[in-house]
């Protein structure tokens, strides 16, 4: 399912166009509803205070509960906006964020406010289209999880030392970062190919990366190949009622950019939160010259709680790529 989003972050409304949707789907409005409060913001202290219902509109696509097979339009109004406090960046680009790319890309002319384009508000209509794809990849067998694997440097923290990490940072006007980890369970062996666009590793990472904030991703083992010599590194083949499978996957589910038949396994790494409001330098665009930088406006302390939905609705919508869904 090739998709398109659209919309700013202090626009009228964000949103996502689906191509490639199959035709008859029935769309799963609580699920839908669902996923999407996962993502939604203002829940609790850990996230930005700013609140949105997140109702979807569909504009085209659906009829009669199901989808027709031709291109799926929803969108998602906004709310709950507060432009002014981002007027100053258009002239000084917060360290760490798109503010200063997005100038350089688009002449001047793009959306600062909230961040524009560059916002993880749109990563709102990405559930979306990632909960539309479950439901297709249902339909085939195959399921996407995922869980939150490290926050602030913690291993594999329990809620409350989540929370703890995140509050503690968030006292201090800075932010943390963090890894998510997914599983894409019934992937049947033999998909793929090594070939450039057609490497599962390679189509699951540019769904990934497009995620804002994302800036890595790590396969099975990962990093930790590393530390490990062959003999601990390779998944010995065995025979699980009569079919061929691994006794262990530390290569994620792909071999030579293949399926091999175990669940595609993933990390996928967050920086912290660029917006903070701890004093940081800048530069003045319009002076040329040095300044300080203290961010005002509602942000998150830290990403990642909300990204696990929208890791599981790119690694779904990167799925339906592998199994030719389209």
């Amino acid at each position: 399912m090739r998709y398109t989003i659209f919309g700013e972050s202090h626009g009228p409304a964000i949103g996502v166009t689906l191509e490639g949707v199959p035709a008859g789907l029935a769309l799963d409005w609580d699920f839908i509803r669902a996923e999407l409060k996962r993502r939604a913001p203002g829940q609790d202290d850990t996230s930005t205070p700013r609140r949105e219902a997140d109702e979807v509109e569909i504009l085209s696509g659906v009829f009669e509960g199901r989808t027709t097979g031709t291109p799926l339009c929803a969108v998602i109004r906004n709310t709950d906006t507060r432009s002014r406090d981002y007027s100053k960046l258009r002239d000084m680009p917060r360290p760490g964020h798109a503010d200063y790319t997005g100038q350089l890309r688009y002449g001047g002319y793009n959306d600062y406010r909230g961040g524009g384009h560059f916002s993880g508000r749109l990563t709102a209509p990405l559930v979306f289209a990632g909960a539309v794809a479950k439901l297709a990849l249902g339909e085939r067998g195959v399921t996407v999880t995922a869980r939150v694997s490290n926050i602030g440097g913690i291993s594999e923290p329990t809620p409350e030392q989540a929370r703890a990490r995140i509050l503690e940072a968030k006292r201090e006007g800075d932010s943390v970062g963090g890894c998510v980890r997914c599983t894409v369970e019934g992937m049947p062996a033999g998909r793929g190919a090594p070939d450039f666009g057609c490497n599962v590793e390679g189509i699951f990472s540019q769904y990934l990366f497009a995620i804002p904030a994302v800036k890595g991703i790590a396969f099975g083992a990962g990093f930790g190949f590393a530390a490990m010599q062959g003999s601990e590194a390779n998944d010995p083949f065995c025979l699980e009622g009569g079919a061929v499978r691994t006794a262990t996957n530390h290569t994620g589910g792909v071999n030579g950019g293949i399926t091999n038949g175990m669940p595609v396994e993933f990390e996928v790494v967050f920086r912290p939160t660029p917006s903070i409001s701890k004093p940081q330098r800048t530069v003045s665009l319009s002076a040329m010259e040095e300044r300080e930088l203290v961010v005002e406006g509602r942000h998150d302390p830290c990403v990642v709680l909300r990204a696990v939905p929208v890791v599981e609705a790119a690694a779904a919508l990167a799925a339906c790529q592998v199994l030719g869904l389209d």
